[in-house]
């Protein structure tokens, strides 16, 4: 009887090793735009962060005023926030555009990356992702901005 070496592998195991690199292949995948989603969504955020900031150096400048209503561009954004080449962009590149509305204003439920709107409610301060009156009114102002992940992230000064 003759006696067989056995050098190398078998196709069982060599299946068996690429049936495990596709399942990690395939859970890579399926989890990859779900990070890049909370990670734009976490700009976004700290974009509110940095509009809220800007805010207040203007009520510093200001005399604790707002900018009037129309003015959050011109008078605001592009003299505080967007300064010495700056820019104030959503994570998919496009320029932020500044919306003012009402406290009955309902933000839309669909995320639309291709116009991303920051909304502004004077008067009013952050109550989770809604708004609240407050008492100091005239002073309070909420940026809201529509998540690409889910719901909305609010922020008041």
């Amino acid at each position: 009887m003759k006696k067989q070496n056995s050098r190398g592998f078998t196709i069982i195991e060599v299946v068996l090793v690429l049936a495990i690199a596709g399942l990690i292949f395939m859970m890579v995948f399926i989890a990859l735009p779900a990070l890049q989603r909370g990670q734009r969504d976490t700009q976004r955020k700290n974009d509110l962060s940095r509009l809220n900031t800007a805010l207040n150096s203007y009520q510093s400048n200001n005399r604790g005023n707002l900018p009037a209503t129309g003015n959050w561009t011109t008078g605001f954004l592009n003299r505080y926030v967007v300064t010495s080449g700056d820019t104030f962009v959503d994570p998919s590149g496009t320029d932020y555009v500044l919306q003012e509305v009402d406290a009955a204003f309902s933000i839309p439920t669909d995320f639309d990356a291709t116009s991303p709107i920051i909304y502004i409610t004077t008067h009013r301060t952050c109550d989770g992702e809604g708004l609240t009156s407050t008492d100091q009114g005239a002073r309070k102002v909420a940026f809201r901005v529509k998540l690409e992940g889910s719901g909305v992230t609010c922020q008041s000064n």
